[in-house]
């Protein structure tokens, strides 16, 4: 990731769930929070209740490469935090980016580009 750097620390999770605004969708919810720096902070969370290791390690690769591949269009300076829903395992790629990016744009963390429509 070119401009954002891992959520790692529990108490960082824990800040973004209990302060950040949250966007839900059917396959995800992402929490954001203003961190004060020039960065993002992306952080991941499957549970187990939605499988083995496998399959909880496919989803997170998913998500990471969503972001990856959008990291552009994201505003600096925030701590995102994405939760993985039990519709996400059996979700099509198209599907979990679609739900992803409405919901980073209802959290206002897209930024507008000329002549395209947000999604």
């Amino acid at each position: 990731m070119e401009f954002s750097s891992a959520l790692k620390m529990n108490y960082d999770f824990r800040r973004a769930y209990r302060k950040g605004r949250s966007a839900a969708e059917p396959c995800l919810v992402v929490y954001a929070r203003r961190n004060n720096s020039a960065a993002n902070r992306v952080g991941y969370t499957v549970s187990n209740k939605l499988g083995c290791a496998v399959i909880r390690n496919r989803v997170r690769r998913r998500l990471r490469e969503i972001y990856r591949l959008n990291e552009r269009r994201f505003r600096p300076g925030y701590d995102i935090v994405v939760v993985a829903r039990g519709r996400s395992v059996s979700a099509a790629y198209g599907r979990l980016e679609r739900d992803f990016l409405r919901a980073a744009a209802a959290l206002g963390l897209l930024v507008k580009e000329e002549g395209k429509a947000e999604p």
